[in-house]
């Protein structure tokens, strides 16, 4: 289903250069016909507005249900990115609020749709845009060495807060929250990166899931894509009364890793 998926959006998305939006496209595949609410009361968006390091920029959200209903599911589109439908965040219980942070790479630039689901199968989307500063950021070529990058694929680091943080920047949505730091090491390899020294395309392998636990059971599976950054960094709001948090990472070649941290000093 997942590559079913990629293939599809892959196939949808429009040159970064492209005269026509990619929006109505992508919203008639994404949502064929289904209504988009206005999700300003609903979803505050922080990125900025223009990026300092395309291949890893920081996007943030707050997102709130609106009164007597809960959220299903947070999808993060950047219109104009090789694969637009760049990271999806589905709640295995729904959850009255949730806030997240992650780092992209923005291919050029390009408008920033997050779209929320709610229980009651609504729809809330909000709208910004992302300025670039032209580094072509999904061909841009790898950080770090790729036979190095193998070497610690899948290494995970937990860390945890009480959420002075950028995800508290927008307003106090956060309360009784607190947040959890996932730094993966991947190098996200778009399919579209040259080997400097072979000057052969370095075949794709992304962060394809991270399926979050919280005291055993599952809170909230993110699915990836080519836009996550090397060596992708992502923050959640997690409850206070959480105990215990543990992350499986899977990427595109199968590779399964997994990390687990104590929360409960926290």
């Amino acid at each position: 289903m997942k590559a079913l998926l990629t293939a599809a959006l892959l196939a949808s998305a429009s040159p970064a250069l492209a005269l026509e939006p990619a929006w109505p496209d992508l919203e008639a595949a994404l949502y064929e016909g289904r209504t988009l609410n206005a999700g300003e009361n609903i979803i505050a968006i922080d990125a900025p507005y223009r990026t300092y390091d395309d291949a890893r920029t920081r996007i943030a959200a707050q997102v709130a249900a609106p009164e007597g209903q809960m959220l299903a599911s947070l999808t993060v589109i950047l219109d104009e990115n090789p694969m637009p439908v760049s990271a999806v965040f589905t709640f295995n219980s729904p959850l009255p609020r949730f806030n997240f942070e992650a780092t992209f790479r923005v291919n050029g630039p390009t408008p920033l749709h997050m779209v929320a689901e709610t229980t009651d199968g609504q729809l809330w989307m909000v709208e910004s845009f992302v300025k670039t500063s032209g580094q072509g950021a999904c061909a841009a070529p790898p950080g770090t060495d790729p036979e190095e990058a193998l070497l610690n694929l899948g290494d995970m680091e937990i860390g945890v807060s009480g959420g002075a943080s950028p995800l508290d920047r927008l307003g106090a949505l956060a309360h009784g929250q607190k947040q959890v730091d996932i730094d993966v090491s991947h190098p996200s390899h778009s399919g579209m990166q040259m080997d400097q020294i072979s000057l052969l395309f370095i075949p794709m392998r992304y962060v394809e899931s991270l399926d979050v636990e919280l005291d055993g059971a599952g809170y909230v599976d993110i699915t990836g894509s080519i836009s996550l950054s090397e060596n992708p960094s992502v923050s959640l709001s997690v409850p206070r009364s959480a105990g215990h948090v543990g992350v499986t990472m899977t990427d595109t070649d199968g590779t399964t890793t997994r990390a687990e941290r104590s929360l409960a000093d926290w």
